[in-house]
């Protein structure tokens, strides 16, 4: 029995249209482009505001039960593919117990959503990819970044444990030893280095980034969706079971933004100069 349609125009952070092709008439691969002049955006680059953050963690659910999507393709917009949390968001997030509870909600559920959705999702990263997008995208089945890509998570130089996706995936994808490194340190990434250590899929030159992530998923909307959607149910168990490190990562991440790098953490950013965690000098 199929689902009613699902209304996509709800979404104001993300702009969604459909291609690739046709089941019943209808294109069947969503494209879902994060706005860098959504609400919360700074008009550079796609950033999760309040609003954004929930509509990120949100719309693989309707991904997951819109029975004529077969495929999803995920891509930034403007100088790259994600700007990472607005620190308006970050200070609310570290002064307000409810908005920190409701966030950290969110951010679990943008994890398992991603996970859990049975479409393939295949990510396009261009120029910055950080925060709430980088979570989906290197969670994606198929992930694809330019050479321009500039993969961190910085989660440490904020003053918090990386939570979000990175205990659950990045030492499956690279291994534990880069995965620290990296996770630690908050060292940029660029695309083709991302490639070489297994972090992403796929890196190609700018200009052919879309023209590959939509080939790619229109070759798996092609497919048998059957057999596509259970060999990634399958494989995707290797992250289900990884759920209990991840689920301590992020209540480690949020108890921090309790605590008092944290505001160092935003200051020093608001301030562009590095974090001072209580070293002389």
């Amino acid at each position: 029995m199929s689902t009613p349609a699902v209304d996509y125009t709800r979404y104001q952070t993300l702009e969604i249209t459909r291609r690739g092709p046709l089941v019943n008439g209808t294109p069947c691969v969503l494209d879902i482009r994060m706005r860098a002049d959504g609400p919360g955006g700074n008009g550079k680059l796609p950033t999760a505001g309040h609003e954004g953050h929930w509509e990120l963690s949100e719309i693989w659910r309707d991904v997951g039960r819109d029975d004529s999507v077969r495929a999803a393709v995920l891509r930034g917009s403007g100088m790259g593919f994600s700007g990472g949390g607005d620190l308006a968001l970050v200070q609310d997030m570290a002064t307000d117990f409810e908005v920190r509870s409701r966030v950290w909600k969110e951010a679990r559920d943008l994890v398992y959503n991603v996970v859990n959705c049975d479409k393939p999702i295949v990510s396009a990263m261009h120029g910055p990819a950080v925060g709430a997008g980088l979570v989906a995208g290197l969670l994606a089945d198929i992930s694809i970044a330019a050479r321009s890509a500039k993969i961190v998570d910085g989660h440490t130089r904020l003053g918090v444990a990386a939570g979000d996706h990175a205990a659950i995936v990045w030492p499956l994808l690279c291994g534990m030893a880069k995965a620290k490194y990296y996770l630690m340190l908050c060292d940029a990434i660029s695309g083709e280095e991302a490639e070489r250590i297994g972090l992403v899929s796929l890196v190609v030159d700018d200009d052919q980034l879309l023209t590959k992530a939509y080939e790619v998923a229109d070759r798996l909307a092609s497919g048998s969706a059957s057999a596509i959607r259970w060999t990634k149910y399958s494989l995707n168990n290797w992250l289900r079971q990884a759920g209990p490190a991840f689920d301590t990562s992020l209540a480690l991440e949020f108890m921090g933004f309790a605590g008092p790098d944290v505001r160092e953490g935003v200051a020093s950013l608001r301030e562009r100069r590095a974090p001072r965690y209580g070293v002389d000098g």
